[in-house]
């Protein structure tokens, strides 16, 4: 597994969670076939199905299944390209039908309440303010954001430099979001980092790298003192980020760049959740409706 591990991170350039997801995924699969007497060179497309059928049977929903058949299929191009199998035995077999469900998407007024909630009265709250600014400013996966180190902010010219899946994209800023930025690289920053040689972009109350699950703690936290509903992710405002550039008018193009996407059938999702809103305000307020 560990050279299985070097595949997705060298040939895939996959990330950490894809990474420990689809290790996992085989895993369990392997445990499965240790129960029947089998192992993963004896697998075929009938012992695949029957796996699918199995995690259903016992709860699992579609889309996990249909990840799982996502990761072994990688797998078996792995000992394919390694020598050890000559043909994949997961190919040809169909996903279980997945029921799409689309994101969360704040409205311009509740971002505006949730990015107001971190007070720029101490080092906390401007380091907060600044990292949910340049959230909504960019678009940016909390990967990336967590990844990000000071060169790779350039707040002269207002963008970012993103790097993620051995690509390269520039992200250009807003001001209020390049002020935040600045109030805290200025100010904030040297007062939190002791290690000179720290260059991440983002750090903790004690100076080291900001971690995801340091941030989403952050976020349950803010969205507690807006009091919005909505369940708040740190995919949320990377989501109202796109959906909010689409209703201001721009291409799809554009935002696929932006958000890193490699297939424009990933950002088209934001034209469905768009008509979705549409129909909801429609609902709500026609009189007839």
């Amino acid at each position: 597994m560990a050279r299985y591990k070097e595949y997705l991170v060298a040939e895939k350039h996959a990330s950490q969670n894809t990474v420990a997801s689809y290790r996992r995924d085989v895993s369990q699969f392997s445990d499965y076939l240790n129960l029947r007497g089998l192992g993963l060179l004896e697998v075929d497309g009938g012992i695949v199905r029957d796996y699918m059928d199995w995690m259903l049977g016992r709860g699992k929903s579609a889309a996990s299944v249909t990840r799982f058949l996502a990761s072994v299929k990688s797998f078996y191009n792995f000992l394919i390209a390694a020598g050890k199998m000559k043909t994949n035995p997961a190919k040809g077999v169909s996903s279980a039908k997945v029921e799409r469900k689309y994101p969360e998407i704040l409205t311009s007024k509740e971002v505006e309440l949730f990015l107001e909630q971190p007070q720029c009265v101490d080092a906390k709250g401007f380091r907060d303010h600044a990292m949910l600014e340049l959230l909504y400013a960019t678009g940016i996966r909390v990967s990336e954001l967590t990844t990000l180190n000071l060169e790779d902010l350039n707040l002269a010219a207002g963008f970012i430099r993103c790097s993620s899946k051995g690509k390269e994209r520039i992200i250009p800023l807003y001001r209020t979001a390049v002020k935040a930025l600045q109030d805290y690289v200025w100010k904030i920053r040297p007062q939190l980092v002791l290690d000179e040689e720290e260059n991440a972009l983002f750090v903790n109350m004690n100076g080291e790298r900001m971690s995801r699950q340091g941030f989403w703690k952050i976020i349950k936290l803010y969205q507690g003192k807006a009091g919005i509903e909505k369940e708040i992710t740190p995919h949320t405002l990377r989501h109202s980020f796109a959906v909010h550039l689409l209703e201001n008018g721009a291409d799809l193009r554009s935002i696929q760049e932006m958000l890193g996407h490699a297939d424009i059938s990933s950002t088209q999702i934001y034209t469905h959740v768009m008509k979705g809103n549409l129909k909801d305000v429609y609902q709500k307020a026609h009189p007839r409706a």
